[in-house]
């Protein structure tokens, strides 16, 4: 998995989800974990896409920092 736009992109995409969505970040990490067991990246942000009407990029944004996240548990 690559990100084609910068950290500092991610870090402000992530920034307006909550006004855009009206959910916190935290909410749609929640969702991510709770939702279907997909392996692929592009998998989870289709559906992301066309089960919560998210656009590509939020929905990118999202699957990106819970793959962080979770890589950073298995750190611990």
């Amino acid at each position: 998995m690559s990100l084609v736009f910068s950290e500092e992109t991610h870090r402000n995409l992530l920034a307006r989800i909550p006004h855009c969505t009206g959910r916190e970040i935290s909410d749609w990490l929640r969702t991510v974990e709770e939702g279907p067991s997909l392996f692929r990246f592009e998998e989870k942000v289709a559906w992301l896409r066309s089960q919560h009407n998210l656009t590509y990029g939020h929905a990118k944004a999202i699957v990106h920092e819970y793959d962080l996240r979770r890589a950073a548990r298995r750190l611990r």
